[in-house]
């Protein structure tokens, strides 16, 4: 459909129908964003013939804090903030991406070799991407996209996956027949951070944006993960979904980020394995005493929340299908303290006047007085804190945070039931 088409569908039922199912309550205000796309689209490439929509996203990891890159368990699940692009093949054998607020993106499908100077930047992404489809026998042709975005930089929401995810989606969809699962997606999303964009994440963030919904994911198998859903309303068991900005900056944060997987791939080298799943928890403190000598101290703590958050996430999947949300709560409270205690990716490594995350987990403590539950959200050091905060008290804990933190700092989300996907309309 071109862009006057589309304009019509946008009040017509078939479109409504479309948001309800990826929005929910806020399908209205979504139905905006989509027509400022079209004009955004129009605006940057003229019209064209065959313009399609798409959506990827964000994500929120509910348990099992940096145990993905360990092969490990994670209970994750879809929000309904998101990544929307508008997209159509051209002739040019070159990706065209406008991003809202940010200098046209492009890459030429002529070499899709990894490039060193594009290390940490979208450019990567895009081009990890389509290598990773060329791989695996997609023809990949030229097309141009304008994307806009509900999930914040550095939100902890996962802008990253959200983005690999849109143009997972759009490439399977305009040039591979949609051969390509949403596991494999999220993939090919891991492949493209890990190899071009030089981040060495694991696979939970892409998994949870691809697949949707609230799912346990086992990264026993990393090329077949144990993907499950679960159907869980937290509002009907009058909690809300916070996600608390704690005002921190991501710069230069890589290394403190990367240093969690690669002191513990240490201890996996000295007992002979890849990663600590691969090693009995019983075997790892028999060798506790040599280990101490060999890699020192945080490694071992951050290995012993590996342990204990891996066990966690079943438990934390039980209770919230058996409604028992006390037990679930407790396992969350648990899960926040040993990511602070042990993980310790709470405050960069010697950082002594911006601790903001812990300001801001101190805040909820203090807020919450006893009630609820809240935690390090994702990879810690920066970005944003989670709170399952109870519905009678969440505009005083809202008002209380903001008071602190700043206004807009805390947002209230709800699952999206729907991953990664194509809009389609009859």
């Amino acid at each position: 459909m071109n862009i006057e088409t589309w304009k019509k569908k946008l009040g017509q039922e078939c479109f409504e129908t479309e948001m309800r199912k990826l929005y929910g309550s806020k399908a209205k205000e979504n139905t905006k964003r989509y027509e400022r796309l079209l004009d955004m689209y129009r605006e940057t490439f003229g019209d064209s013939e065959e313009l399609a929509l798409f959506s990827a996203p964000g994500r929120t990891e509910i348990g099992g804090n940096h145990t993905d890159h360990q092969h490990g368990c994670v209970l994750a699940a879809s929000v309904d903030m998101d990544m929307i692009a508008a997209a159509s093949v051209v002739e040019e054998n070159e990706i065209c991406v406008q991003s809202e607020g940010y200098p046209m993106c492009r890459i030429s499908l002529e070499n899709l070799a990894v490039k060193e100077e594009e290390k940490n930047s979208t450019a990567a992404l895009i081009r990890g991407v389509a290598a990773r489809f060329t791989q695996l026998g997609c023809k990949v042709k030229g097309f141009k996209a304008c994307v806009m975005s509900s999930v914040l930089p550095g939100s902890g929401i996962s802008s990253s996956a959200a983005f690999e995810v849109l143009i997972g989606n759009i490439i399977n969809s305009l040039f591979f027949e949609d051969r390509v699962s949403a596991v494999e997606i999220a993939q090919i999303g891991q492949y493209a951070e890990n190899v071009y964009f030089g981040k060495p994440s694991g696979l939970m963030d892409q998994t949870a944006s691809s697949v949707g919904n609230m799912l346990t994911i086992d990264f026993e198998d990393t090329a077949k993960p144990v993907v499950r859903k679960l159907d869980i309303d937290f509002e009907k068991s009058g909690l809300a979904l916070c996600i608390i900005d704690s005002g921190a900056d991501h710069a230069d944060l890589t290394d403190e980020y990367a240093a969690i997987p690669l002191e513990l791939k240490e201890i996996c080298r000295l007992m002979g394995k890849e990663v600590l799943r691969e090693i009995p928890e019983a075997d790892f403190m028999a060798q506790l005493p040599r280990l101490r000598k060999e890699v020192g101290d945080r490694a071992i703590l951050r290995a012993l929340h590996f342990y204990g958050d891996n066990e966690r996430v079943p438990k934390q999947a039980a209770a919230l299908e058996s409604g028992d949300i006390d037990t679930f709560l407790k396992l969350v409270k648990e899960s926040g303290y040993s990511s602070w205690m042990y993980l310790q990716n709470i405050v960069p490594c010697g950082s002594k006047e911006h601790q903001e995350m812990a300001v801001a987990l101190a805040m909820c403590d203090k807020l919450l007085a006893e009630r609820g539950a809240y935690r390090v959200h994702g990879g810690g050091f920066a970005g944003t804190v989670q709170a399952f905060v109870p519905a009678d008290m969440l505009e005083e804990f809202r008002a209380g945070m903001e008071a602190a933190l700043g206004a807009g700092s805390c947002h209230v989300l709800s699952i999206r039931p729907v991953g990664g996907t194509r809009i389609t309309v009859a």
